[in-house]
C-alpha cells in the first residue's frame, strides 16, 4: 500500500473518484446472505494480529451472542437489521473483539495508526482494507452506538457506496482510569475505539 496513503482521510477515501486509488469495483458475492454467514480471518500486521478467527452472527454488536464469541478469545462479526454485511461487501463489515479478556486478542488496536492495512480472509479471497479514521462509540448513548452500525459508520442513515470496515474493542483501561466504571449487561464498559476503513483491493 502506498505509504502517501496514511495521510488521506476516511473523507477524502469516500469521496475519492472512482479507481482513484486504483481500488477493484466491490466484491459481489452470490448473495449477501451466503456472505454474511461466511466465516473469516482477520489480520493486521501493523499490531502483530495475524489470522483471528472471525465468527459472524445475527445480532449487533457487543450484545449477548457476540460477547460470547469474544470469551473464547475470537473476534466476532454481527449481521442482519441490527449489525452490517459481509466481508467485501458495499457497507459496514463490522469486526469487534476483546482487548482484555479471552486473551485480549485486539489489545493493540487503540495504537492501529491511519493508512494501516487490515486484511479479512472468507471464501478463499482476501480483502484488504485501509484505516481513514479512528471514532469513539458509548455504549451509553443509542445516537452513538447507531452511528457505529450505520451502513456509512459514524453517519446514521447515510447510503453507502463503498466496502467499509469498522474493527472495535473496548476502552476499559482508559474508562478505568478516568473513574469510569459503568458496565451494561454484558460487562462491557461504556467506550469502545471504532477504526473504520475502506476496501482498497482484493486478491484470491
Amino acid at each position: 500500500m502506498p505509504a502517501a496513503l496514511a495521510s488521506v482521510s476516511l473523507a477524502v477515501l469516500l469521496t475519492a473518484a472512482p479507481g482513484a486509488l486504483a481500488q477493484p469495483a466491490p466484491h459481489a458475492p452470490p448473495s449477501a446472505a451466503v456472505t454474511r454467514i461466511q466465516a473469516a480471518t482477520l489480520s493486521i500486521p501493523a499490531i502483530g494480529l495475524s489470522g483471528l478467527s472471525v465468527v459472524p452472527y445475527q445480532g449487533s454488536p457487543d450484545d449477548a451472542p457476540g460477547t460470547a464469541i469474544q470469551d473464547q478469545g475470537l473476534a466476532a462479526s454481527p449481521y442482519g437489521p441490527g449489525g452490517g454485511v459481509g466481508p467485501g461487501d458495499v457497507g459496514n463489515y463490522i469486526v469487534t473483539g476483546h482487548r482484555i479478556a479471552g486473551g485480549g486478542p485486539l489489545n493493540a488496536l487503540p495504537s492501529l495508526p491511519e493508512g494501516a492495512s487490515v486484511f479479512v480472509t472468507a471464501g478463499g479471497v482476501t480483502y484488504e482494507y485501509a484505516i481513514g479514521t479512528t471514532r469513539t462509540t458509548s455504549f451509553r448513548s443509542p445516537s452513538s452506538m447507531a452511528e457505529q452500525r450505520a451502513a456509512v459508520p459514524g453517519s446514521s442513515g447515510a447510503a453507502p457506496s463503498r466496502a467499509m470496515i469498522t474493527v472495535s474493542t473496548c476502552l476499559t483501561p482508559e474508562d478505568d482510569a478516568a473513574g469510569n466504571t459503568w458496565r451494561d449487561a454484558h460487562n462491557n464498559p461504556e467506550h469502545r475505539i471504532d477504526k473504520v476503513g475502506v476496501l482498497v483491493g482484493t486478491s484470491p
